[in-house]
């Protein structure tokens, strides 16, 4: 099966969407599909204002139908709701393709953060958005529920996973700093609820991974926490495996691969209980998930990180890839599988 992702979400990027579609194209092959990308690279763009790591893509719906006649896919998914978003799925409406869309962030919540907007608006934007298609994937339960709840149809679980080879305990450590260290990693935006960790009592140090628009305030206005920017590979690994605790002060994360990878680092987790962490952790132990960030933190401190590593084993990119492909397949043969004019679909 060719399978086109399109996603406005693309290096230099660095979050949980890319990697996951990154890790997905990995493991394409151990299930009989192959994956081409759509993305901001083959399209003049424009970096968003406000924060100028994202590109917005200058494309129209003949340029994609221009990118199906040179790719032929079998099936389209459709994995962001920007602009290569809108026009794959324009494209694929006009010619009776099959496609599906996966949801990763809350985006009502994030504009209702930066604009006046209201949230039920974007929801039914969002709503008539993904519903044209045949599923939209989500990664975790009780985003399930929630979309249910508000009106999304056939709706996927596609769970996350994690690299166990590469994020694992280490003896040595890279951060000569005052433990316990308390650690969070991820995009420094307004949506990541940073205050929440960075204002907290703790004894020790604050260690943040990450770059972002909200970046020079928080340094300038939390002179205490170490900031060490963006960090990948080896060098981010070491990082989690010299760090206590994870927190994870955010409050409207679908996910959190982050979590996955301290987990695996043998870092206990410090969270609110809200979908995301609550999802991911459970009843495994391996954290506490408090409204008092700060006391989730310290009670932290005293979770085995054996606890932590055994539980991350459990999530794996092969079996994250596993079901995203099962779903994919399964909604394609449900649709039909109508032919385009562009040439036949057939799949395996």
């Amino acid at each position: 099966m060719r399978l086109l992702i399109a996603t406005d979400a693309w290096h230099p990027q660095v979050n949980g969407v890319v990697r996951s579609l990154e890790h997905m194209a990995e493991e394409s092959r151990h299930f009989g599909v192959e994956v081409v990308f759509l993305t901001p690279e083959r399209f003049r763009s424009f970096a968003l204002p406000t924060y100028r790591e994202i590109r917005l893509s200058l494309i129209s719906r003949a340029m994609v139908i221009r990118e199906f006649e040179r790719i032929q896919p079998e099936h389209v998914h459709i994995a962001t709701e920007g602009p290569i978003g809108f026009a794959a799925r324009r494209a694929c409406l006009g010619q009776g393709r099959s496609f599906t869309t996966s949801y990763h962030t809350r985006f009502p919540e994030y504009v209702r953060m930066r604009a006046p907007i209201p949230e039920s608006w974007i929801y039914a934007f969002l709503r008539r958005f993904h519903n044209a298609g045949q599923a939209t994937l989500v990664s975790t339960v009780s985003l399930e529920r929630e979309l249910h709840e508000r009106g999304f149809r056939n709706i996927r679980l596609w769970p996350r996973g994690v690299d166990t080879n590469l994020f694992r305990p280490r003896k040595e450590k890279v951060l000569d700093l005052p433990g316990p260290i308390f650690l969070f990693v991820g995009r420094l935006a307004v949506e990541k609820n940073l205050e929440a960790f960075l204002a907290l009592d703790l004894p020790g140090t604050k260690v943040v991974v990450g770059n972002g628009p909200a970046r020079p305030r928080l340094e300038a206005q939390f002179p205490q926490a170490c900031f060490l920017g963006a960090r990948s590979g080896e060098v981010l690994a070491e990082i989690y495996a010299s760090a206590d605790v994870f927190v994870f002060p955010s409050l409207t994360d679908t996910f959190g691969i982050v979590l996955l990878e301290g987990l695996a680092s043998g870092l206990p987790i410090a969270a609110f209980p809200v979908a995301g962490p609550t999802d991911v952790i459970g009843s495994s132990g391996c954290g506490i998930l408090s409204p008092d960030l700060r006391e989730a933190a310290l009670g932290a401190l005293a979770i085995p990180k054996e606890r932590c590593r055994a539980f991350a084993e459990t999530f794996t990119w092969r079996e994250s890839a596993r079901q995203f492909f099962a779903n994919i397949k399964i909604a394609h043969e449900a649709a039909g599988v109508h032919a385009p004019q562009s040439g036949p679909a057939t799949i395996r």
